[in-house]
């Protein structure tokens, strides 16, 4: 089994933000393949378990900074190992678009996966790293970029970005 999680925030107000392409490309990945989500109160999350394909997708509805709270609820629930984990989130260090997969890295300052981190106890985990770039205007803070709003042109190009697992 697998366990992909998508990060960002609950609420209206973060819906459509840089922070939350997380929640965005895995809402995304359901329509396509007519998947509904479902909640789960004792995971704080709300999660599609995709039988055929022995995954589960999870949005932790904890906000971004608690995030290992779900990841390590599943985890344990599932008796899950790290590869079984893909954190799939927002990256400032990246371009518009650019992805990256990697396993082991820290969290760069982003604090949902630095909590995740701390939850599972490790780094060794995979994570697809989906850029955002930085902005543009350098009177703008990078907590105030990525709490902004996509354009919708931006939103209609990442619906081209694929998640990396089968299916």
């Amino acid at each position: 089994m697998k366990l992909v999680v998508g990060l960002g925030n609950t609420g209206i107000r973060y819906k459509k933000t840089r922070h939350n392409l997380g929640f965005i490309l895995l809402n995304e990945y359901a329509k396509e393949h007519n998947l509904s989500w479902k909640k789960d109160r004792k995971a704080r999350a709300l999660i599609i378990r995709h039988e055929h394909e022995d995954i589960i997708f999870v949005k932790p509805q904890t906000f971004m900074n608690s995030s290992g709270i779900s990841v390590s609820y599943f985890m344990n629930y599932y008796d899950l190992g790290l590869d079984d984990l893909l954190v799939v989130h927002d990256d400032v260090d990246l371009d518009f678009l650019q992805t990256k997969l990697q396993k082991g890295a820290g969290p760069a300052g982003h604090k949902g996966v630095g909590d995740i981190v701390v939850s599972v106890k490790s780094k060794d985990f995979w994570r697809f790293r989906v850029g955002v770039g930085r902005p543009h205007n350098a009177q703008m803070t990078t907590e105030d970029f990525i709490l902004a709003t996509f354009s919708k042109q931006e939103l209609k190009e990442i619906k081209n970005i694929s998640l990396p697992i089968s299916g």
